[in-house]
């Protein structure tokens, strides 16, 4: 009898390329260059239609209540799904239709004054358009469905599609910042040039006036860019048939509620983990004054201003635009941070890169609060354009912050994705997780920044006085918990990881 050969051994499946990575990835820069658009211009725009000053923050509700749900759900149903179930596998059918809802979204936003006519507003300036703004809550909110339904399962397509190898995972993440920049780039570019109503002419009505026919037009572009940038990640690579959590392998197996999963599965979590969502919770309490109120600070207080004042409605509007010009050089440098942050994390820790990166963040945010008193303290010209010290200096620090955001749109995702498989977890309900610790210090934020900000008189100098505060615990929090939690990157924690799984 011939002896008994051994069995091959199955092949291991082939690594996704890195190009192929970076295509999954473009969907980013769709669904950011929407995001820079509402940050810089959506705050200015609901105070032209009548909401005040202390309560506009109140308008950002929508989002971080709607992704305390939203994304946690999608990325829990993404994970239950047999990637034999759709010729899009898992996960790109909700990254499709979540593109379709920011689309549908943004023609809402844009036309919410054409459509508040028609509901009796009055059009008169200094006005409030009660239609007007009950159309926009509905297009915002829908904005903000979108954003996590299609956010989130991305994330956790890409970090399917690495396997979990820790620098991989970087990479792909790295590459979704990189996108992100470009969106950044190309979304507050679009916000700071003021001509786009004489290339869309028809965007101009008797309710909808320059301003708002700009900010119609921008939202236009995005749809362009949004389905142009929805099918290269639809198109890029097919997704993985098999994975790393046992649930993902036996879709059909008797599930849990969602609720009680979702919060049942926090009490399997590390230390490590813990220390992630917290440095996440405070970071996000420091960025979101910012992105709420960077392009209203520079109408506001740099350029004296006002959205709801006919005489100052002009300066405002300049500070709005300066304001967007500064995000786009904040998106330069978060594009060419996210190129090196690999080699940075390699060097130094992802843990002391984050922390070192908070500190920034406050130095930062300090400086603004400098240049706030400086600018309420010295006189202007006569042509109540602010010195060009001052901008200049308002620009840097814009421009800084764009090295922190890069980190932020990173790290935690990676540090995240790479410590949850041992879990059990799938990574579509654990990206919902992290979702939790961005949102939710998002709700406080948007709560208490409009009454914090009157009772010191109205500015927004108070709320980027608590932003300073947080960046630096979460800075100080990272630096001392996470160093020795850094994404492993040598060869021994890869084969770890592959024992595990």
């Amino acid at each position: 009898m011939p002896p008994r050969t051994a069995p091959a051994a199955p092949t291991p499946p082939r690594k996704v390329p890195l190009r192929k990575l970076l295509r999954a990835a473009s969907v980013a820069c769709g669904v950011q260059f929407g995001w820079a658009l509402q940050l810089s211009l959506l705050t200015p725009y609901v105070q032209e239609l009548g909401i005040p000053h202390a309560f506009a923050s109140l308008v950002w509700l929508c989002g971080p209540l709607s992704g305390l749900l939203v994304q946690p759900l999608v990325g829990h149903l993404s994970d239950r799904i047999a990637p034999a179930a759709s010729p899009l596998g898992r996960r790109r059918p909700f990254i499709a239709a979540g593109a379709a809802s920011i689309a549908a979204a943004v023609l809402t936003v844009g036309f919410s004054a054409d459509l508040g006519r028609l509901f009796g507003d009055d059009v008169t300036p200094g006005s409030t358009r009660l239609g007007a703004i009950c159309v926009y809550l509905v297009g915002f909110w829908l904005l903000d469905v979108g954003n996590n339904a299609t956010q989130g399962p991305c994330r956790a397509f890409l970090a399917d599609l690495t396997e979990n190898d820790p620098r991989r995972t970087r990479i792909a993440n790295a590459y979704f910042s990189l996108f992100m920049a470009l969106g950044n780039i190309l979304g507050y570019a679009t916000g700071a040039y003021s001509g786009w109503y004489s290339i869309f002419p028809f965007t101009v009505t008797e309710s909808c006036g320059v301003s708002c026919a700009n900010l119609k037009s921008a939202f236009l572009l995005d749809i362009i860019i949004l389905v142009i940038t929805t099918c290269i990640t639809v198109a890029s690579v097919q997704e993985p048939q098999t994975f790393g959590s046992d649930e993902a392998q036996n879709p059909g197996a008797e599930q849990e509620a969602f609720l009680f999963e979702l919060f049942g599965s926090l009490r399997y979590f590390t230390l490590p983990i813990w220390m992630v969502l917290i440095v996440t919770a405070l970071t996000w309490i420091a960025w979101f004054p910012f992105t709420l109120f960077d392009t209203d600070w520079m109408g506001r207080e740099i350029y004296r201003g006002s959205p709801d004042n006919p005489g100052e409605t002009q300066r405002y509007h300049d500070g709005v635009r300066m304001g967007s010009f500064g995000l786009m050089l904040n998106s330069v440098v978060l594009g060419f941070t996210s190129v090196v942050l690999e080699k940075l994390c390699r060097k130094w820790g992802a843990g002391l890169v984050w922390g070192v990166s908070n500190i920034i963040m406050t130095l930062c945010f300090l400086a603004m609060l400098v240049i706030t008193y400086v600018a309420q303290n010295m006189d202007y010209p006569s042509s109540g354009e602010p010195p060009t010290g001052i901008i200049v200096a308002s620009l840097v620090v814009f421009t800084i912050l764009g090295a922190p955001l890069a980190i932020t749109y990173s790290i935690p995702y990676a540090m995240a994705a790479s410590r949850v498989e041992n879990l059990g977890l799938g990574q579509g309900l654990a990206m919902g997780i992290l979702n939790l610790a961005i949102v939710i210090p998002q709700v406080i934020v948007s709560l208490g920044s409009g009454p914090w900000d009157q009772m010191f008189g109205g500015g927004n100098a108070p709320a980027f006085a608590v932003s300073a505060g947080s960046s630096f615990i979460g800075g100080l929090v990272a630096i001392l918990g996470l160093p020795r939690a850094r994404i492993a990157s040598s060869s021994s924690s890869r084969r770890r990881g592959r024992t595990h799984r």
